[in-house]
């Protein structure tokens, strides 16, 4: 079997990637199994700076808040701000900590000094504004998305003012408590003044169609993306907040499956822009169903990945990170009868497997693989290789940050 495995193994660079996918995807994905280790943070910017120079994809997504990433992309493209403030502000989920996301944003300043904005690379967060603790008010994208309106569309045919909606959506803090994260009565995600904000934002966000013309003619393609960017926000947000408030057992269910389609949709937008490289965790990239336990129950939800593909077929593709030990964390070596553990006897420090070849090698053996039982990260389930595209296998995530593949 080691042999069969072997030949599946190859070296992780942007060739090989193409080699193993039918056709050059506009969405290409790259999952990880676990965040913020910085070995696998260097193989994603090495992997991704060779997409970029030699297969020409011009937009980074990384699971990330979408409207925190805006300072982000305004860095990369025109250098405005300070790189120590826009790593703070500009990634949610404290990311911005990561030195791996650092050096990513600085090299792709870097790439972009000097090049028309037609040849320039984008970032984009994907994100919904959403945090473990906490939600955020819907109060930015709303105002941002009432305000472009107010400027470019037929003021007669605005749901309301600005100030109605200031009143209505009141202090902020009342949004982002943090014990509306797991008590449904502390969330105002259901009182009536939301209520109205919902209606309100699916008016704002039905004017964009109605009056398209009239805005695209008004507007640089850089506003009339942003402006549907609040829309897609405040639209989410609003959904996510009611379903807060939701006493039901199928609560958190329905919370995964609005966060994931949240991505899945500011995804599409990205992939509407041109070819574009996505990192997010591999439960948010897969093309199966992802599954967790919750209070002792199981939750199932489609991820962003599984509707992006759902949408574009061939155009979306997966590559999946896997990793044999993290021992800095008490993950050691894997079961030899896990993929992790297959693929940790190669020899090789780092390499990309073709998923599809191993899945027939493993279907020939008896007792087929299991998932790994490490607490601390996600492994891969053997039954889902036949729909990942590639894996990106790290035999060892070190604790200090490494030399990046050449």
């Amino acid at each position: 079997m080691i042999a069969g495995i072997r030949d599946a193994a190859h070296a992780v660079e942007a060739a090989t990637v193409m080699r193993l996918l039918p056709d050059r995807p506009r969405l290409l994905a790259l999952g990880e199994p676990t965040h913020g280790e910085d070995r696998l943070l260097d193989v994603r910017n090495a992997l991704f700076r060779q997409l970029v120079e030699q297969e020409g994809y011009r937009t980074i997504a990384i699971e990330s808040d979408c409207m925190a990433g805006l300072l982000v992309d305004d860095y990369v493209t025109s250098g405005a701000g300070d790189l120590d403030e826009v790593m703070a502000r500009g990634f949610s989920h404290q990311w911005g900590a990561f030195p791996g996301n650092r050096e990513l944003v600085r090299w792709m300043r870097a790439y972009n000094d000097g090049r028309p904005a037609s040849a320039q690379l984008r970032f984009a967060g994907f994100d919904g504004p959403l945090e473990i603790t906490h939600a955020a008010s819907p109060r930015q994208a709303l105002t941002a998305l009432h305000a472009y309106l107010t400027t470019r569309a037929d003021a007669e045919l605005l749901p309301c003012a600005a100030d109605t909606l200031d009143d209505l959506l009141g202090a902020d803090e009342q949004w982002t408590d943090p014990a509306a994260m797991t008590d449904a009565s502390a969330s105002v995600g259901r009182t009536p003044e939301a209520a109205r904000l919902r209606l309100i934002a699916d008016d704002l966000v039905t004017l964009l169609d109605a009056q398209l013309p009239q805005l695209v003619a008004a507007s640089t393609p850089e506003e009339w993306d942003r402006a549907r960017l609040y829309g897609r926000t405040a639209t989410g947000l609003l959904r996510y907040h009611a379903a807060m408030a939701d006493p039901s057992p199928s609560r958190m269910a329905r919370l995964l499956a609005l966060r994931d389609a949240m991505m899945a949709a500011n995804l599409l937008a990205v992939a509407e822009r041109g070819p574009a490289l996505v990192n997010a965790h591999n439960s948010h990239l897969q093309r199966d169903r992802s599954t967790m336990r919750m209070g002792g129950h199981p939750v199932r939800w489609w991820s962003a990945g599984a509707i992006v593909s759902a949408h574009l077929g061939r155009g979306y593709a997966f590559l999946a990170t896997a990793v044999g030990t993290i021992r800095h964390q008490g993950v050691d070596t894997p079961p030899p009868d896990t993929v992790e553990g297959l693929l940790y006897a190669l020899p090789q420090e780092c390499h990309l497997v073709d998923a599809h070849l191993l899945a027939a090698t493993l279907a020939t053996t008896t007792p087929p693989a299991r998932v790994s039982p490490w607490f601390g990260y996600a492994p891969l389930d053997p039954t889902h290789l036949a729909d990942i595209d590639g894996i990106v296998f790290v035999r060892d995530a070190r604790s200090q940050p490494q030399d990046p593949p050449a």
